[in-house]
């Protein structure tokens, strides 16, 4: 299943389970926002599809999985994956599972309600971890670098699906709503215990690699991408392929703008 029947079935699923709103914020409100959002998640998720070696029988860690529709779309494509998650998303994987059954088998995604730390992962257990919108939120984060090298299997793959700490617009918003505190902690009534949280703690392609580095990874800086650059207001329901590629020709030609105004960092890590 490609990108494109996926986001078809998806959309219906949204249509029918207002309970994904507003966190999918993909079917409801202007058009031109559905369609900016829209471009945006397909991105990250074709960035994650073409990663991700389907001929071989991989091991996946999808790593603060949410809803679990990256794990899915994995599904459809008869790709078993593994996840852990936090807070209000995980009731509502029963009713995905029964949506989606249709069409592929759900039961090659497993996801359990759990703190990180606290999961028994065996040592080079994985082929790749999926990292998307997650590793902002891990702390202590040098810990979570240090798990992740440990359970990854030699030239194992991280893929790191982020907000651009760099993105001045973005740094700007963020410290108008947080201020500077950027770790904080909160209680978590289904475990009964309190947990450390990263408060959207975003990071540049630079700060992420030394991080990296330092745990043990290689960044491969051919696979980096920076996306998202245009505003809502340009978009509709034809012109999002023409935008992407002028985003991406601006990308290559103007790195001051890559760096500072693009909203979206992708990356790959290899265990080394």
């Amino acid at each position: 299943m490609n990108t494109d029947r996926f986001f078809e079935l998806f959309f219906k699923e949204l249509e029918d389970n207002k309970n994904l709103y507003p966190y999918y914020k993909l079917t409801e409100g202007n058009l031109k926002h559905q369609a900016f959002r829209k471009a945006y998640f397909q991105q990250r998720l074709r960035f994650i599809d073409e990663n991700i070696d389907k001929t071989k029988d991989n091991k996946i860690f999808d790593c603060g999985c949410g809803y679990g529709t990256t794990a899915i779309f994995l599904a459809m494509q008869g790709v078993s994956t593994y996840g852990v998650t936090l807070e209000f998303y995980y009731k509502e994987l029963e009713n995905r599972r029964k949506y989606w059954k249709e069409y592929g088998d759900t039961s090659l995604f497993e996801c359990k309600y759990d703190d990180l730390f606290d999961l028994q992962l065996l040592d080079n257990s994985f082929d790749y971890i999926i990292l998307q919108d997650t590793l902002h939120h891990l702390e202590p984060l040098k810990n979570s670098l240090e798990l992740f090298y440990r359970i990854l299997k030699p030239k194992g793959k991280i893929i790191l699906v982020e907000e651009n700490g760099n993105c001045l617009p973005q740094v700007f918003k963020l410290y108008l709503q947080r201020g500077n505190k950027r770790v904080i902690d909160y209680y978590d009534e289904v475990l009964g215990k309190s947990l450390q949280m990263g408060n959207e703690n975003i990071r540049s392609q630079k700060a992420w690699k030394k991080l990296f580095e330092a745990s043990g990874f290689s960044a491969k800086d051919d696979k980096t991408e920076y996306i998202r650059l245009f505003p809502p207001f340009l978009y509709n329901s034809s012109n999002s392929s023409n935008l992407i590629q002028r985003e991406s020709r601006i990308a290559k030609s103007y790195p001051i703008i890559k760096e500072y105004v693009f909203f979206g960092l992708n990356m790959i890590f290899e265990k080394n």
